[in-house]
C-alpha cells in the first residue's frame, strides 16, 4: 500500500516551529517511502481564521522545499482540499448523520446555561467536565420535532462510559484510556461546521491518509478518533505523535520567546535550509548519531520515524546559530553577497569594495544581523581605550605602539598604492628593518585603523577598504591618542 501523509494546518497566522516540524516529518515519511505528501487547509474554526495566513502556509512550504503532491492548487482526485469547501458540499453532515443512524452519535439541543451547570467529576485525579448524555434519551420523534421547530442543535459522539479504549502510537506504544474520560465530543457545531476532531478523521479516511503525524498534545484525543474509525468501520491509520518542543527553560515554546515561528527566524537572519535541518533534529536522531548537517534530500534518505524520541525536544538557540553559521560558510559567494549586501550598505555609507568586505565576514558570522557589529567601524572610527594597544602576546605597549605608528606614518604618507599586497609588503619590510615580529607592528596599526580588538580582517585589508586618506587620518588620530596618555 502506498504511503500517504498530510500536512493539515489551520490558517491562523505565522507557522509555529512545531507546525513546521509536523509538516517536515510528514513530508520526510512520504519521500523516504516513495509516497504522497498532501496539503489540506483546515479552516473550519472561522473565529480563528486570519486573513493572509493561507498565503503564509504556501510561502513557507515553498521556501523550505516541502513540495506537496496534492492540495488546493494541485488536485489529486480526492478534493476539495480546503475544509470550508468540503463543508459546503455537505460531506461532514452526511457522515455525522450516518453515525446518528448507527447510534454512534446523537443530536444535542442543550443550551449554554444547561451546559455551564453540568457537574465536574474526578477521573484518575483530574477534574473534568463530561456531558451527561441528557439528549441521548430523546426519541426519534422528539428529535425531528425539535429540528422542525428550528431549535439550535449540535451532533455529539456517543462514547461508552465503561471500560477502556486502547490505541497504538508508533512512538509511545500502546496507550489505554478509561472510557469515563471520553466526553461525548461535538462532531457538528451549531453553525453547521464540523469540529476539528471530526473533520480530521473524515478527511484523513476519504483522502487515503495512511500515516498521521501530529504533536503529542493530540494523544489524549486519539481514543475518540479511534472510536470514530471503528464506528464507521474504517481502517485506523498509523499514528506518529511527536514530542513537545520546549525553550531552554523547559517551558513550552511560545510566542513570547521571540523565535517560535519560521517567519521569526528568517527575520532574525537565519537561512531556510539551516532552519529545516535544525527543526528535523528537534526530536529525531539519525542512525549516524554524530552527524548534524543534512540537506533536505539527505534527510529524506535517512529519515526513519521510529527514531523519533518520546522526550521533549529543547530548542537550543545557540546550536541553531552555530548550524546557521555552517550553512553560511558553505554558501555560494554570490548568493551570500546578495543576502549580506543590504546589511553592509545600511551600516557603511562610504564607497568601498563591498564584495571584498562580504568575503571577509562570511566565515565570521552565524546570522546576517551579526554583520553590522563586525563592520560598523569602517563607517566611523569608534571611541576606544588606548589600553587596547597593550598586548602581552604581541609584546606591545602604549609606548612601543606610539613609536611604531610615528615611524610608520611618513612611510604611509609616501605610499600611493593602498592595495592589500602593497601595504603588507611595506609593513613586512618595516618589520625586517626593525628586527621585530610581525605582531609588534601589525597590532598597533590594526588598532589605530579599527578601534576594535576583534575585526573581520587584518590591518592591511582594512586599510585597503578604507583607502589612503581615511587610513592616514586614523593613524594620525591613534598617534594623538597615545601621545595624550603616554
Amino acid at each position: 500500500m502506498k504511503i500517504r501523509t498530510r500536512y493539515a494546518p489551520s490558517p491562523t497566522g505565522r507557522m509555529h516551529v512545531g507546525n513546521l516540524r509536523t509538516a517536515l516529518y510528514a513530508y520526510l515519511i512520504a519521500r523516504h517511502e516513495g509516497g504522497d505528501f498532501i496539503l489540506r487547509i483546515e479552516d473550519t474554526d472561522q473565529e480563528r481564521y486570519v486573513e493572509g495566513a493561507v498565503d503564509i502556509i504556501y510561502h513557507t512550504l515553498a521556501e523550505t522545499g516541502l513540495k506537496h503532491d496534492e492540495g488546493p492548487d494541485q488536485d489529486g482526485g480526492v478534493g476539495p482540499y480546503v475544509q470550508s469547501e468540503r463543508q459546503r458540499q455537505g460531506i461532514y453532515l452526511k457522515y455525522a448523520k450516518e453515525l446518528v443512524e448507527k447510534g454512534e452519535a446523537y443530536y444535542c439541543f442543550c443550551d449554554k446555561e444547561r451546559l455551564a451547570g453540568l457537574k465536574t467529576q474526578v477521573v484518575e485525579g483530574k477534574e473534568i467536565s463530561v456531558y451527561d448524555k441528557h439528549c441521548l434519551s430523546l426519541t426519534r420523534e422528539e428529535v425531528e420535532e425539535k429540528l422542525a421547530a428550528g431549535a439550535s442543535w449540535v451532533i455529539r459522539q456517543n462514547n461508552p462510559r465503561e471500560g477502556k479504549t486502547t490505541f497504538h502510537d508508533e512512538i509511545y506504544g500502546d496507550i489505554s484510556v478509561d472510557n469515563a474520560e471520553l466526553d461525548d465530543m461535538i462532531l457538528i457545531k451549531s453553525d453547521g461546521y464540523p469540529t476539528y476532531n471530526f473533520a480530521n478523521v473524515v478527511d484523513d479516511h476519504l483522502m487515503g491518509i495512511t500515516h498521521v503525524v501530529r504533536g503529542n498534545e493530540y494523544l489524549s484525543s486519539s481514543p475518540k478518533y479511534n472510536r470514530l474509525y471503528e464506528a464507521f468501520g474504517w481502517e485506523v491509520p498509523v499514528y506518529v505523535h511527536c514530542p513537545l518542543i520546549t525553550d531552554e527553560q523547559h517551558q513550552k515554546l511560545s510566542k513570547r520567546c521571540g523565535h517560535s515561528s519560521y517567519e521569526d527566524l528568517i527575520e532574525q537572519g537565519f537561512v531556510s535550509e539551516a532552519v529545516v535541518n535544525f527543526v528535523a533534529l528537534l526530536g529525531w536522531s539519525p542512525s549516524e548519531s554524530t552527524r548534524e548537517i543534512f540537506s533536505l534530500k539527505e534527510l529524506a534518505e535517512n529519515f526513519d520515524y521510529h527514531h523519533i524520541s518520546k522526550s521533549p525536544a529543547v530548542f537550543d538557540y545557540t546550536k541553531l546559530r552555530w548550524m546557521n553559521g555552517e550553512y553560511i560558510k558553505a554558501m555560494d559567494e554570490d548568493v551570500f553577497y546578495e543576502k549580506a549586501e543590504p546589511y553592509l550598505k545600511r551600516t557603511i555609507r562610504r564607497e568601498m569594495d563591498f564584495k571584498k568586505l562580504a568575503s571577509m565576514v562570511k566565515t565570521r558570522i552565524e546570522v546576517f544581523p551579526d554583520i553590522p557589529g563586525l563592520v560598523d567601524f569602517l563607517q566611523e572610527l569608534p571611541e576606544y581605550d588606548p589600553a587596547m594597544y597593550q598586548h602581552k602576546k604581541m609584546k606591545t605597549t602604549q609606548e612601543s605602539s606610539l613609536e611604531v605608528l610615528s615611524e610608520l606614518l611618513p612611510l604611509l604618507e609616501k605610499q600611493q598604492d593602498y592595495s592589500n599586497d602593497a601595504l603588507y609588503e611595506l609593513l613586512v619590510s618595516f618589520v625586517e628593518r626593525k628586527g621585530c615580529k610581525n605582531g609588534y607592528v601589525l597590532w598597533p596599526v590594526r588598532t589605530a585603523v579599527s578601534g576594535k580588538q576583534m575585526t573581520p580582517a587584518g590591518a592591511t585589508e582594512i586599510m585597503e577598504l578604507l583607502g589612503r586618506d581615511e587610513s592616514l587620518r586614523r593613524i594620525r588620530k591613534g598617534i594623538e591618542l597615545l601621545e595624550s596618555t603616554v
